[in-house]
């Protein structure tokens, strides 16, 4: 015992320093679970604003499709009353009431951003058009559109929908070269 008691005699702060350890030990578990405790409830809160994000996103998306419909019942119902009343009437007065249904329906595109354009003539574009076929006309310049089979459609710079159509091809009826 005697070497004991030299020792703490020896190097009183030996106590002091192991009671100071212990306690920042402490000190650092339990910030140690404080921060831990913080990291659980931020990535719980971020997961919750996800979800928020999410639905909110949706019902946002959801309105907006709701909104589109109501504005096209009212096109669908002229062109139910046109087709109802095609039988009784003249073809000139239902073609005028297609036509002018037509119109409308197109005009509530335009509102939603949604354009055609008149591409006949043109240069075929393949980022903006689909070649159905192909075409013989030499009046006009090779890769032309000849003829429009389907409306292409676009929403400011994107493709809605390409336009499909028949393409002039020039290359096509001229006679093959052979080199002799």
């Amino acid at each position: 015992m005697n070497n004991l008691t030299e020792r703490q005699t020896a190097d009183p702060l030996s106590n002091e320093d192991a009671a100071t350890a212990a306690s920042e030990s402490e000190a650092l578990l339990k910030d140690l679970a404080e921060q831990k405790d913080l990291h659980l409830r931020l990535a719980a809160d971020f997961e919750n604003f996800k979800r928020r994000s999410r639905q909110e996103s949706e019902a946002r998306a959801g309105a907006q499709k709701e909104s589109f419909i109501v504005e096209v019942l009212p096109v669908m119902d002229n062109l139910e009353r046109a087709l109802a009343a095609g039988g009784a009437r003249d073809s000139a007065q239902f073609h005028q009431g297609v036509e002018m249904t037509l119109k409308q329906l197109q005009q509530l595109l335009r509102q939603h951003g949604v354009e055609s354009e008149e591409i006949l003539g043109q240069a075929f574009d393949p980022h903006r058009h689909e070649a159905l076929s192909q075409g013989h006309d030499p009046a006009k310049p090779d890769h032309a559109i000849l003829a429009v089979v389907q409306r292409g459609y676009r929403r400011g710079a994107k493709i809605v929908r390409p336009a499909k159509v028949i393409v002039n091809d020039l290359t096509a009826a001229q006679p093959a070269r052979h080199g002799r």
